[in-house]
């Protein structure tokens, strides 16, 4: 073996294929920093104007791999790969993964259709497929959903797009119903009194449209009444827990009774 002739063919291959590889290397790794600063920027530009954040956020992802994929294709031609047998493999290959992957597929048509028709965005407060949360991101393919527990959920976008969706931040204001049941041996008018006061008194609980207070239903063993009240989204919980409470505690001090389910027993003695 020519050892001097191996060594003179690693040396040429260094100073030219070797050097090209190393350039292309540093080119990739600038590039993919400037292209996702570019993604962080068009998002952040955009939430300063106060624009879509759900529309700025999709595109910044499928712009960020469109130009990815491009600069490694143009790396490969600089390199000295036909770029044209990988571009017929790459088509060649779309096909066969298409044939493959006919739920991603289907998923990725949701997506589009998620964008277009704008049941949601992101932020809002979603019910969906079993699962309930904030949406934190809107990919091609998936919504993900913080659950109120700090639980992820990905929902694939193909069975979302075709199925119901609650959401619950689309409207400024929302109605929080209640249901309170009290002994056939209580003044109803005084429970529905109480009721009516203490809601009127929440300072969260809106004056437009009245809070409304009526009997329901006449129970088994109560009387049910009904109380609604309407509240800006970000107070519902709060109001509901407040009344919750400040029923419980005014229903005790005035001794109204709040049933619950009992068994009498009757021993016969024979």
């Amino acid at each position: 073996m020519d050892w001097q002739a191996l060594l003179n063919t690693l040396i040429q291959w260094a100073t030219n294929t070797g050097v090209k590889i190393i350039i292309a290397l540093i080119i990739m790794f600038i590039s993919f920093k400037i292209i996702n600063a570019v993604a962080k920027k068009i998002i952040k530009k955009a939430e300063k104007k106060h624009a879509d954040k759900t529309i700025f956020q999709t595109l910044a992802y499928v712009l960020k791999i469109g130009l990815k994929i491009v600069v490694i294709i143009c790396l490969i031609g600089y390199l000295g790969i036909d770029t044209s047998g990988l571009t017929a493999l790459i088509a060649s290959l779309g096909v066969g993964i298409g044939l493959a992957v006919n739920g991603a597929l289907s998923n990725l048509a949701g997506g589009v259709l998620i964008i277009l028709t704008r049941p949601f965005k992101i932020d809002d407060y979603i019910e969906a497929l079993g699962y309930s949360g904030t949406v934190i991101d809107i990919h091609i393919t998936n919504t993900k959903l913080l659950t109120p527990d700090n639980k992820v959920i990905y929902l694939p976008n193909g069975t979302l797009s075709n199925a119901e969706i609650v959401n619950y931040s689309e409207k400024d204001l929302r109605r929080v119903d209640f249901m309170f049941s009290i002994g056939y041996g209580d003044n109803f008018e005084k429970a529905k009194q109480i009721i009516t006061d203490i809601c009127v008194a929440h300072e969260l609980v809106l004056k437009d449209p009245q809070p409304f207070v009526r009997v329901k239903e006449h129970g088994s063993s109560s009387i049910n009444i009904t109380a609604r009240a309407w509240v800006k989204n970000a107070d519902y919980w709060t109001v509901y827990f407040d009344i919750m409470e400040n029923v419980k505690k005014a229903f005790d001090k005035e001794g109204i009774e709040i049933p619950f389910n009992q068994l009498d027993v009757t021993i016969k003695n024979k």
